[in-house]
């Protein structure tokens, strides 16, 4: 009976603080409803907000949708046609749609370092057993790659000589399927997708987490992920952005409080479809949202390693104050 109790209690205020958010207007008058949208990715980013994407699911008429995508590229595009009034995208991406001018600010970080270098090459105890070895890396240029690039830079490596990288997958998708099939014997993977190899091919073992390599490199964690938000909905509804950027945070450390019970609704929402690999690849999936008010350093120190690498993985310059809420 209690247990009932604290349930018909948090879905109460689950619905009741969404009609709230919604429905604010100064003036006390009538205002049209209105729909935003939050635009996501399938993996981390919808991961670490399952609590919230289940309670607006369940909340009668929300003034808040959430819609999950597979790739950054259909971020963008709900971005430049402005159907997306918050987006989850890579934190590089978010500096190239601003720096092209979409009328959007960074406002929070929600996913931390998830890549891992991956394989059942046992040899590999360290960077320099790399050497002259093939490593399998999705699409040149986006952040996996020109990551692994820098850790081989700072470990004494050089990308282009001393070792082979090998891009014939071009997704996470397709690398992790080549990884688990044993069609690459090392690959640079993300979660949750490690967890789903893992469980397909039991001689597959992680051998180096780039984000402890990254950060005992740069002495600060890889603020992989952007949560962005319109301009127009920053000033007219300023209430809306904190509450949502307070849900996200909540539903993020739900997530890794409660791994069990976050399983199960990552697999009701079908991000992943197993409920053990969903709890296998919580802890390794970087779920903590962060301000971007509060780390505007820490995101500028990041994206200016890829700027040095590549200008225009950036966008051709680095993104000035503006950029962040």
């Amino acid at each position: 009976m209690l247990k009932f109790s604290i349930m018909r209690l948090l879905t109460l205020i689950s619905i009741s603080f969404f009609l709230l958010v919604s429905c604010g207007n100064p003036t006390g008058g009538k205002k049209h409803p209105t729909t935003f949208t939050i635009v996501t990715l399938k993996g981390p980013s919808s991961m670490g907000m399952i609590r919230l994407i289940d309670s607006l699911e369940n909340a009668t008429d929300p003034d808040i949708v959430v819609k999950i995508v597979n790739e950054p590229l259909q971020v963008r595009k709900m971005m430049l046609d402005g159907s997306a009034d918050f987006a989850v995208l890579p934190t590089t991406m978010a500096a190239i749609v601003y720096n092209k001018g979409l009328e959007y600010k960074l406002i929070a970080i929600p996913v931390w370092g998830t890549l891992y270098l991956f394989g059942n090459d046992t040899t590999i105890k360290g960077w320099e057993d790399l050497r002259h070895k093939k490593v399998n890396v999705m699409a040149r240029g986006m952040t996996p790659d020109v990551l692994f690039r820098y850790l081989l830079q700072k470990n004494g490596l050089d990308p282009e000589k001393d070792i082979m990288l090998d891009y014939r997958f071009p997704t996470h998708i397709d690398l992790a399927n080549a990884v688990a099939s044993g069609q690459a014997s090392l690959g640079v993977i993300s979660e949750p997708l490690v967890s789903q190899v893992m469980h397909r091919n039991k001689t597959v073992k992680m051998l180096f987490d780039l984000n402890r390599e990254w950060l005992s490199v740069q002495g600060s964690p890889i603020p992989q992920t952007a949560l962005m938000a319109k301009k127009t909905v920053i000033r007219d509804n300023p209430a809306l952005v904190e509450q949502i950027l307070d849900a996200y945070q909540r539903s993020a450390r739900w997530v890794n409080d409660n791994q069990d019970s976050a399983a199960v609704l990552i697999v009701r929402h079908q991000i992943l479809d197993d409920i053990q690999v969903a709890q296998q690849a919580i802890p390794g999936s970087g779920l903590r949202l962060v301000r971007a008010s509060a780390i505007s350093r820490q995101i500028q120190d990041y994206l200016h390693v890829f700027f040095e690498m590549n200008p225009q993985i950036t966008g051709g310059k680095m993104p000035d104050e503006e950029f962040y809420y």
